[in-house]
């Protein structure tokens, strides 16, 4: 990969990673373009990190704030107004399981057969418009401090349907957390806290996995990917926090549609091949 492919790479990840639209669906229709092929599952866990620091950063005093209560709260003066962060923090955690578990379970599939573009342009289209079903007809009145422990599970769940590509890590968790009635501020903030160790891990794991095999020429374009990534990734963050919060999603909805239904037409067609 160039040092140019790698910059439109990383800007790829980072526009799409904390919308709606699947990032991996994203990288995964890039591949046919580029000359070096499909990036890979490695490649993309690797890259994720650069969003989810955009993450640590922009949520810092927040994730500072519950990481400080969870570790305090087995201290003896551990103060109550501190036991809602302790339980985001266990919420996390909780929510976090179903992803990692499933992850491990299932790691060939989701390297190999899953990533047949068949499969990511069906996720497209049905996850979109379950993203429109769930933003129409949800009730987006819960705030976040009201999340339960079976509805933070829930969310777990659906962010392990995003080990699919296409079905997208935010519009997986989004969409769950609409349907059970959360705002969409709440449903997009809890969802970019839920990514952080499940995201850090899997990359952290892939770049550890892959070190051995990584040369001088494929080091560098990893490193600007991730890099640039980062930086566009927190631009994302910034802006779309402000967009759910007065509008809904159908713009995303419609987009899913759109690029499922084309990319099918390409495949039908025998434009790009499914593998």
């Amino acid at each position: 990969m160039s040092i140019i492919e790698a910059i439109l790479v990383g800007l790829l990840q980072g526009l799409t990673e904390f919308l709606p639209i699947s990032s991996s669906a994203h990288l995964r229709l890039a591949g046919p373009f580029l000359s070096s092929g499909d990036p890979g599952a490695a490649f993309t866990a690797v890259i994720q990190i650069g969003t989810e620091a955009a993450v640590l950063l922009y949520f810092r005093k927040d994730i500072w704030r519950i990481a400080e209560a969870w570790i305090r709260q087995y201290l003896p003066r551990a103060e109550k107004r501190e036991m809602a962060d302790v339980r985001m923090g266990w919420l996390i955690i909780i929510g976090t399981l179903p992803i990692a578990i499933l992850g491990v379970l299932f790691k060939d599939a989701i390297e190999t057969y899953l990533r047949n573009m068949y499969i990511t342009a069906t996720m497209l289209i049905v996850f979109g418009l379950l993203l429109g079903l769930a933003d129409r007809l949800g009730q987006r009145s819960r705030p976040l401090e009201n999340l339960t422990w079976k509805h933070g599970l829930i969310f777990g769940f659906a962010q392990a349907m995003a080990l699919i590509p296409g079905v997208s890590r935010s519009g997986g968790t989004i969409t769950a957390g609409l349907a059970m009635g959360y705002t969409r501020e709440a449903a997009a903030r809890y969802s970019f806290l839920l990514a952080i160790p499940a995201v850090l891990a899997s990359g952290f794991y892939q770049l550890y996995n892959y070190w051995g095999d990584f040369t001088s020429s494929m080091a560098m374009p990893t490193i600007v990917a991730t890099i640039v990534a980062f930086v566009s990734g927190y631009a994302v963050i910034m802006g779309f926090l402000k967009l759910v919060s007065t509008r809904s999603y159908i713009s995303f909805v419609i987009y899913r549609v759109l690029l499922g239904s084309t990319l099918l037409v390409l495949l039908f067609t025998g434009v790009i091949e499914p593998f």
